[in-house]
């Protein structure tokens, strides 16, 4: 598979529903995590694959994640989420995540997830990402991805 039907970065849109938001009227931060899962799926799904497939040996765990806020979101805001794979290792996969309103940057956010076999009565164990699924993915490393614009 060339590079260039590799996928690195996906941008996903989405609306602040009104269950998300606190007593304040912001959106909670356990929220964002989500966002940034949701839009991990949805790149997965572009490139033609699914993070868990039913009756897989294979599963894809996170054991890593972090979000810097910078700015609320409140119910009914329009919004993007962009997730682009940064790093890719034998067995894991990490991603930076930029959520924006607009031009206005919200929150950044990362994510680390490990290719595991799963085998009833063991516990799970890193494994190779397989060739079929890293064929997918192309790591695309930009150290001002996350990084606020310049004014």
């Amino acid at each position: 598979m060339s590079n260039s039907s590799r996928w690195s970065e996906y941008r996903y849109r989405r609306r602040v529903q009104f269950h998300e938001v606190d007593g304040a009227g912001i959106v909670h931060f356990t929220w964002f995590f989500r966002y940034m899962s949701e839009a991990v799926h949805a790149l997965w799904r572009a490139a033609g694959l699914s993070v868990a497939p039913p009756g897989s040996d294979i599963g894809f765990p996170i054991v890593a994640t972090a979000f810097e806020y910078r700015r609320p979101l409140r119910f009914e805001d329009e919004f993007e989420v962009r997730i682009r794979v940064v790093e890719m290792k034998k067995s894991t996969l990490r991603y930076a995540c930029v959520i924006s309103r607009g031009r206005e940057r919200i929150a950044t956010g990362s994510l680390t997830i490990v290719c595991v076999r799963k085998q009833p009565d063991r516990p799970l164990k890193a494994i190779s990402i397989p060739p079929d699924i890293a064929g997918r993915f192309r790591a695309a490393p930009d150290p001002h991805f996350t990084k606020e614009p310049r004014q």
